[in-house]
């Protein structure tokens, strides 16, 4: 190592400084890329589905206190490497209006002290994904991480797909066994696992552009493969519109022009799906582009979801505490339908399922603040060129669950990978926004 004439005057003082220095460095990316990896894979991976009632997930003591023991060390890694200029910028985080939104719905939950565990325990995931973004020195530095945290992911499902199937593949047993063969990975269903995977894979994109090349072209490649083979068809749609949208805007220097394509993509898919519940003319639409235009008996929920909503305009049902609770679970069964509405685990349409939670009013802010704000964000970023890569990462992922949003619901869903990732995505847009990462 060769040292300046300032550093030789300085002595063994200012080598140990630049020592320590680097020490620090190497741990803050350890730790960015080990919390993506934890983020990712969950807790209590390869645990098949779930034996519990959804309802009942905020109650897990393997969630309670590995989040509470992760946000502790997150926490003080923040506080003791990162600058205070980018930890005050937290405090005006629009992540913290989510978090307000669902606080001010607690009163209407049925079991309030139910709902405050479950918000708790998603703000200490949250510090886990604060960590992931603000830690590392510089953007290369993260790049490395996530590269590093996404491949020991694919390593490991890939040798539970090779060595133990049962535990990574649907099997022909119990209520899921129309979907026997079907990839899951490490998570509980292919319906989770493909649209994390295909987020995994718009980080293998964004690690090959930050220069690491044969990293970032193995991420995409094994985990294309494994949403492929997942059996989501949906998925498999959403996933290159959402990456071609962002590319084609970086190729074509229009970004405006690509959130309008966005948008119009948005108005078409929510009115292919959850529209034909409310238009005889959108179902016939839909039932001539789709086989399936109830989307597996999805539109009885959503009919039945609506119906709750008009109930309960205002404050709504109040956080995690509308399915599976008694307002539900009470009810006499419809033997007509095709579901079950009492043993229902969500309304599989995340933006009913924010207004059954918090209204009309909340769940508006929320969406505008998940879905919309971030995109305005993106524009911002726009501005300097070495913000764009991590803006185009979060642009991706906020576009794709945008459209997945319209057939499954996770906003603010405790401590799991999808919502996670929204999360993630909205703070990286933030970052990119106002300040970017640290160079190297």
């Amino acid at each position: 190592m060769s040292i300046t004439a300032g550093e030789a005057r300085g002595g063994d003082g200012a080598i140990d400084s630049r020592a320590a220095q680097a020490r620090a460095h190497a741990i803050a990316a350890f730790l960015s890329g080990l919390g993506l990896f934890l983020l990712l894979l969950t807790l209590q991976p390869f645990a098949g589905p779930p034996q519990t009632l959804e309802g009942e997930s905020s109650g897990n003591i393997v969630n309670q206190i590995g989040y509470v023991t992760l946000a502790l060390i997150y926490g003080t890694a923040m506080a003791a490497f990162c600058e205070r200029a980018a930890l005050a910028r937290l405090r005006t985080s629009s992540l913290i209006v989510v978090f307000v939104v669902a606080a001010i719905s607690l009163p209407q939950a049925v079991d309030s002290e139910a709902s405050f565990r479950a918000l708790l325990l998603a703000s200490f995931a949250l510090v886990l994904v604060a960590g992931v973004l603000l830690l590392p020195w510089s953007e290369q530095s993260f790049a490395t991480a996530a590269a590093n945290a996404t491949l020991a992911l694919l390593a490991l499902v890939y040798a539970a797909l090779l060595l133990a199937p049962s535990l990574a593949i649907h099997g022909s047993d119990g209520v899921e066994g129309v979907h026997a063969g079907h990839w899951r990975g490490h998570l509980t269903h292919k319906n989770y696992a493909a649209p994390v995977f295909s987020m995994v894979a718009m980080i293998g994109i964004y690690v090959w552009r930050m220069g690491l090349r044969w990293r970032g072209a193995a991420v995409v490649l094994l985990s294309v493969v494994f949403v492929l083979n997942s059996g989501s068809k949906t998925t498999m749609g959403f996933l290159p519109i959402a990456i071609g949208l962002v590319l084609l805007a970086r190729l074509t220097g229009r970004p405006r022009l690509m959130l309008a394509m966005h948008a119009g993509m948005v108005l078409l898919v929510g009115a292919l799906t959850v529209g034909t519940v409310f238009s005889p003319a959108l179902l016939q639409l839909s039932a001539a582009i789709n086989a399936d235009p109830t989307f597996t008996g999805r539109d009885e929920i959503w009919k039945f979801a609506a119906a709750k909503i008009a109930e309960k305009p205002w404050l709504g049902y109040g956080y995690v505490s509308f399915w599976q609770t008694p307002v539900v679970t009470r009810l006499e069964e419809n033997f007509e339908a095709s579901w079950d509405i009492r043993g229902i685990g969500s309304g599989h349409n995340s933006y009913l399922d924010a207004l059954l939670m918090f209204g009309v009013p909340g769940g508006l802010v929320m969406i505008y603040v998940l879905m919309i704000k971030p995109l305005g964000n993106y524009l911002a970023a726009q501005a300097d060129p070495q913000r764009r890569r991590l803006a185009d990462l979060g642009a991706m992922m906020v576009m794709f669950l945008t459209y997945v949003g319209m057939l499954e619901s996770f906003f603010l869903n405790r401590a799991e990978p999808i919502w996670l990732l929204l999360a993630f995505s909205v703070l990286a847009l933030e970052l990119a926004s106002r300040m970017g990462m640290r160079r190297a």
